[in-house]
């Protein structure tokens, strides 16, 4: 458990591999005021830096849960639950992941507490699943196991904010300052594969001291992320749809 001190969190999800939207963002959560880093999951898949972005995020030993490509991919069996986009890339990240890396991958918990909040990949009721939150009904399952004010989660690759108070609604993240009382369960985008229609990386910044919650969106070096998929040989449409943010 980190120290009952005031903090600002970079809350980030969804790497996939991006080694140029994660620098992006670590770049900017510096300059943002961030102390600490919170990674939500799926560091690997369907990019062409696997293996330094596993490298990135451990050197910043920060709390880490796993997400479904983490778990993927430090398997030793065949794939059979994901797309065949996805598999094609979850196969070639085996095989450009050192034997350490995926020992590392594969040591990660589902779901952990930090100070005063909790982080989970998927949802709450069922992390192993990787069940999806697109809707209030998704998001009440979660709240009957979140025992935290607020709790950061990942996955769908689309910010959005849940709040449960008499019912639960449904809200554009943007920035939410959290109030007593209420319950908030916030997807916080994805950091190297955005599909809300919008190309740059996201990631939150959360004051703690103050209860803020705010979405940042970065641009990156998309051109670079681009060729190095093509070069290592990964399908041309993972690199087409980076642009699309789709």
């Amino acid at each position: 458990m980190i120290a009952d001190l005031p903090m600002r969190f970079a809350i980030f999800a969804d790497i996939h591999a991006n080694l140029e939207a994660l620098q992006a963002v670590l770049e900017d959560a510096a300059k943002s005021g961030c102390t600490h880093y919170v990674c939500l999951g799926d560091v690997v898949g369907y990019n062409a830096n696997p293996h330094e972005c596993v490298e990135v995020i451990r050197k910043l030993e920060c709390p880490v849960v796993k997400g479904n490509h983490d778990e993927q991919a430090a398997m030793i069996e065949e794939l059979h639950s994901f797309n065949p986009l996805a598999e094609q890339a979850l196969a070639w990240t085996r095989k450009n992941l050192t034997a350490e890396d995926k020992e590392w991958l594969r040591e990660m918990r589902m779901t952990r507490q930090v100070r005063d909040f909790t982080i989970v990949h998927s949802t709450l009721d069922t992390p192993h699943k990787w069940g999806y939150v697109f809707n209030q009904l998704d998001a009440a399952a979660s709240f009957s196991y979140q025992h935290t004010n607020v709790c950061f989660f990942g996955h769908t690759h689309a910010p959005r904010a849940y709040i449960r108070d008499s019912s639960v609604i449904s809200l554009p993240l943007n920035k939410i300052h959290c109030e007593m009382g209420k319950k908030y369960f916030v997807n916080v985008g994805s950091v190297g594969q955005p599909r809300d229609g919008d190309w740059r990386s996201a990631y939150v910044v959360y004051d703690a001291a103050r209860g803020d919650i705010d979405l940042r969106r970065i641009p990156y070096d998309i051109e670079t992320a681009q060729k190095k998929i093509v070069a290592s040989g990964l399908p041309q449409r993972l690199a087409d749809r980076l642009a699309l943010g789709k």
